[in-house]
């Protein structure tokens, strides 16, 4: 009997936990399903030839490449013409909020399973109020464990409509790297300390967080600071105060490597928390309090039950007095004998298991078509209440640039856009970072799949597409 396929679609949220919860999840299918990720997070790029899981990158509405209206049909279109090249029969979805596209295309297909992978710990933000006619579009829901929902107190807590499971890591004992192989892998000394950092960067309030964090590490004798992307400003500007050996590295998963740290300063999101912890990092945790996780009610809980340090992400003096504390080396300690009594991250697994069951359900489900009119029609209302919102910030950022022009250029290029089935890490990086339109394709995909891809790009950029795959 072979094997079913799985489309595992992501959002394109603040860093990798959605696509890390995916691969997790995909990696436990692997014996037993075909699992095909889907993305449109940039972070796509490292998953095909890393983790041996044939990929899509599909670019996001915040790209700009069409209308809201027409990406919404794009979105349905593609995942559509995915499932009949794949004969999938589940696609689930992890992210905050389902986009239409997604739902539209389990409305089009009732023979397909929709599962959302729906994380706990929200924020009180606008998406909460639509949460019940998104889980009625649903034919499962499940929430990742969180090491700290016993601090969730958002809109998702006290629903009833999803199953539990327990936390979702890519992070396991028996794949992980030595102290000295990690380090080996990632270019730094074997002898010399080092300390992870993982913030962001771009607004001026977080760099200057990540410049506090930093101030925190000075001093540490023969110290390397290893970060997986440059710390400088939108201008090109260090970030990094004098004194300190920095090496900016990338790896995926980093999960497998983290065995050559002593230390780390992270933004409390899911997929820090629930890889950094469980392999006994000690780590001070500064919150992005942006989006919808609440990573600071994560980041209370880790500290106060001791398996980490929180840094009050509004008091810069606080940070680098935080971040400093790592410097004792019986602080490290401590931390990470604490973090040793934390419970497995087996979610990745149970999720698998439950999408895996889903497959062999052959019983039709029925198309949703007034649930779906209704969930439409309030994402219009909703749409329209940002739109106005919006137009305010626009006049005042138009004020601004009246008193204070400069030239900004953000080009998209219109030329037919690039049909690729690539899985090179730099290849694919380097195209969806480029301003050329991009169509990723699965690895072996058919020449029917191809033709309908690109009736679907000349209906999303309304010119004729005259290519050839790459």
């Amino acid at each position: 009997m072979s094997k079913p396929t799985i489309i595992l679609a992501t959002s394109n949220g603040v860093g990798m936990g959605h696509l890390a919860r995916a691969s997790a999840v995909a990696h436990a299918l692997k014996d037993v399903a075909n699992p095909i990720i889907v993305s449109m997070a940039g972070g796509i790029a490292e998953i095909p030839s890393t983790v041996g899981i044939r990929c899509e990158y599909i670019p996001g509405r915040d790209r700009l490449w069409m209308s809201r209206e027409k990406w919404d049909t794009y979105l349905r279109d593609r995942l559509l013409a995915l499932v009949e090249e794949t004969d999938a029969k589940v696609l689930s979805f992890d992210g905050v909020v389902p986009y239409p596209g997604v739902i539209a295309a389990r409305n089009a297909n009732p023979n397909l399973k929709l599962v959302w992978v729906r994380r706990g710990l929200w924020q009180k933000k606008p998406q909460r109020f639509i949460l019940g006619l998104q889980a009625k579009m649903m034919d499962a829901i499940v929430e990742p464990g969180d090491i700290a929902r016993a601090y969730d107190f958002g809109p998702t807590s006290k629903r009833k409509d999803s199953v539990l499971t327990a936390p979702v890591s890519l992070f396991r004992k028996e794949d992980a790297l030595s102290r000295e192989d990690a380090r080996r892998a990632l270019g730094l000394d074997l002898n010399r300390p080092v300390v992870l950092v993982q913030l962001g960067t771009g607004d001026n309030d977080m760099n200057h967080k990540m410049t506090a964090a930093l101030e925190g590490l000075l001093g540490w004798k023969d110290l390397q600071v290893m970060l997986t992307k440059a710390p400088v400003d939108k201008d090109g500007n260090s970030l990094v105060p004098d004194g300190l050996d920095i090496k900016v590295a990338r790896y995926f998963p980093l999960a497998n490597v983290l065995d050559a740290f002593d230390a780390s300063i992270c933004a409390t999101g899911y997929n820090g928390v629930h890889e950094l912890l469980p392999a006994r990092v000690p780590t001070v945790f500064v919150s992005n309090i942006r989006g919808t996780d609440d990573q600071e009610a994560r980041a209370r809980w880790c500290h106060d039950f001791g398996y980490a340090l929180r840094a009050d992400q509004a008091d810069i003096a606080d940070i680098t007095k935080t971040v400093r504390q790592l410097q004792d080396p019986e602080v490290r300690v401590r931390l990470s004998a604490k973090c040793s009594e934390l419970p497995d991250t087996v979610g990745g697994q149970e999720i698998a298991e439950i999408l895996h069951a889903l497959t062999t359900q052959n019983a039709p489900s029925n198309a949703k078509t007034f649930t779906f009119t209704r969930l439409m029609i309030q994402d219009h209302i909703n749409r329209g209440l940002r739109h106005v919102a919006n137009l305010g910030l626009r006049r005042m950022a138009l004020v601004y640039r009246f008193l204070h022009p400069h030239i900004v250029v953000d080009v998209v290029k219109l030329d037919p856009p690039i049909f690729s089935e690539t899985t090179e890490v730099e290849e694919l990086r380097g195209l969806l970072k480029s301003g050329v339109r991009f169509e990723h394709l699965i690895s072996g995909a058919s020449p029917a799949y191809l033709l309908r891809r690109k009736e679907i790009a000349h209906a999303a950029y309304g010119e004729q597409i005259e290519v050839t795959k790459k």
